[in-house]
């Protein structure tokens, strides 16, 4: 529930130092804002690259510029200026750079829960996880039927649609692999509703995505993730129908104390692993959406 409240950013608690910069960031309950600070000779593929462990920054932007002027590229090549006073939006898929002398000041109200924290230092770690798989369905068809330009941008809006709601189910965006995305999440009934809603999120622009939940441990690494639950929910996947939500034994046990609804998908060999594995599919409710989870933003 909203409430009257204010934060101080320079009584942050989180504060993202980067070579050239800074980053303040403050909560609101459930929304995450941050004041980025970067000097004259700050560039995102200098400064944050090796932090995010991506070739181009894979976060979506939404803010208002404070001070001085960024410079931003998009890997289409297009490219904005952004200076005092304006309101941006920087989908994924960029770099940036500070033009002048003057540090550039912003205060982003969407990417900041992930953007620019360090995880290199969690690299070989192995925590427990409910991993997200998605894919688009027949990807390589739709590409040659849309055209290399239409289609980036069919799937430059499916990025940001991913990191989106990924962020607003607490969950983190490991990477983006092309035609999907991979996503870590401390709860499976998050990851699970993640996935119902991205379903949901690219159906207005006529695509169509599999996706897969699985619970077990995983081995982090800089821009990745690794173990046997990775592979075995990227096997799930690969199973799946247009539109289909397919979890593991273990995900259905978890949340098997909400309101989510599954249906028996059948004992499976999942390619390269021993044995058969139970399956299920999620239901969907009449009208075909879920309720958020409790504590999303």
């Amino acid at each position: 529930m909203a409430r009257l409240q204010r934060r101080k950013f320079s009584d942050s608690d989180d504060v993202r130092v980067l070579p050239h910069g800074k980053i303040d960031v403050v909560e609101l309950d459930d929304r995450v804002i941050g004041r980025m600070t970067y000097d004259p000779g700050w560039r995102w593929s200098v400064d944050v690259k090796p932090i995010a462990g991506t070739h181009a920054c894979q976060f979506h932007h939404v803010g208002v510029t404070m001070s001085g002027r960024l410079r931003v590229q998009m890997q289409d090549g297009v490219e904005l200026e952004i200076g005092p006073g304006e309101v941006f939006e920087i989908p994924p898929g960029h770099d940036a750079w500070v033009v002048g002398d003057e540090p550039w000041v912003s205060v982003d109200f969407e990417a900041m829960r992930g953007y620019a924290r360090a995880t290199g230092a969690d690299s070989g770690r192995r925590i427990l996880s409910s991993i997200l798989f998605t894919d688009i369905v027949d990807s390589t068809a739709r590409a040659v039927a849309e055209g290399p330009t239409r289609w980036r941008e069919l799937v430059s809006r499916h990025n940001e649609l991913v990191e989106r709601v990924i962020d607003t189910h607490n969950g983190r965006l490991v990477k983006t692999t092309g035609d999907g995305a991979v996503g870590l999440f401390d709860s499976a009934e998050r990851a699970v509703r993640a996935a119902a809603a991205l379903t949901d999120a690219v159906a207005p622009f006529g695509l169509q995505i599999r996706a897969a939940v699985q619970t077990g441990e995983v081995e982090l690494a800089t821009a990745d993730v690794r173990g046997v639950a990775v592979h075995a929910a990227a096997r799930m996947m690969a199973l799946a129908e247009p539109g289909d939500v397919v979890v593991s034994a273990t995900v259905r046990d978890l949340v098997d104390a909400t309101d989510l609804i599954f249906e028996d998908y059948g004992l499976r060999e999942l390619k390269g692993l021993p044995g058969q594995r139970q399956l299920y599919r999620l239901v969907r409710p009449h009208g075909g959406r879920l309720r958020p989870p409790a504590g999303a933003h």
